[in-house]
């Protein structure tokens, strides 16, 4: 279920608006297996996920002179091997639609975009008991010259490069260690499927669901129809980026 953690900063409104933008098929998951979709970070897009800044790196022979010869080596490959076992589910920060986020997670006009808040997103995981899942705000800093804190493995997958900047994103995340006989991490382990399903409260979740601006009329009335199906009474919306200007 979700935690707070003292590393992970929530929105300052816990009702702001938060979106996530799905192709059809990923939102059928949702409805159907209720649960989000959590991808192994070392899967996703950006190289530099759950990296560090380079700043970091210059600077730990002297800040940990003290240890021995090899720890920074270590901390290297437990830092690079954690990022198989640290799953992410990524959400927009923002008040209203964003065609630049449409644009970027969809590829056809069959998409739609989640409209929730963090309080719902927080909340729609109290049934799953299992898992402690963080959620907070990315924060946006520069990989060249600028050096994030260090000490906690979540550190590096709170934070990207300067020119992710537009996304605003917000991150829920768990980080699964691969533990063998109570202690011992068995890096050769590994997740299938490039990440896992966590069960959420998907009525609590959506707050509203909204079309493509794009997308043809049908689609729309198919959504609706699904949506319906699966026995979720929730409003479906057209975009309001396709509607005409007027003059």
């Amino acid at each position: 279920m979700y935690e707070e953690h003292p590393d992970f900063e929530k929105p300052s409104d816990e009702n702001a608006a938060i979106w996530r933008y799905l192709d059809f098929t990923k939102f059928v998951s949702l409805l159907d297996k209720r649960a989000l979709f959590f991808a192994q970070a070392h899967t996703l897009p950006d190289s530099f996920e759950g990296s560090y800044p380079r700043k970091n790196v210059r600077l730990r022979p002297e800040l940990h002179k003290h240890l021995p010869e090899d720890a920074l080596d270590k901390f290297a490959f437990v830092s690079r091997e954690i990022r198989r076992f640290t799953v992410l589910n990524c959400w927009h920060i923002g008040e209203n639609e964003s065609p630049a986020m449409w644009k970027l997670y969809l590829k056809t006009g069959e998409g739609v975009a989640i409209r929730s808040t963090f309080r719902r997103l927080a909340d729609s995981f109290e049934g799953c008991v299992d898992r402690r899942v963080y959620i907070g705000k990315v924060k946006y800093v520069d990989y060249e010259t600028d050096s994030i804190p260090e000490g906690n493995l979540l550190y590096p997958f709170v934070h990207k490069r300067m020119s992710f900047a537009h996304e605003c994103e917000l991150r829920a995340i768990i980080q699964l260690l691969p533990v063998a006989e109570g202690v011992r991490v068995d890096w050769t382990k590994e997740l299938s499927h490039g990440g896992v399903y966590v069960p959420v409260d998907v009525d609590l979740l959506l707050e509203s669901v909204f079309i493509s601006p794009v997308a043809p009329s049908w689609f729309h009335e198919l959504v609706s129809s699904v949506v319906a199906r699966y026995g979720f009474n929730k409003e479906v919306r057209r975009s309001k980026l396709g509607e005409d200007p007027v003059y």
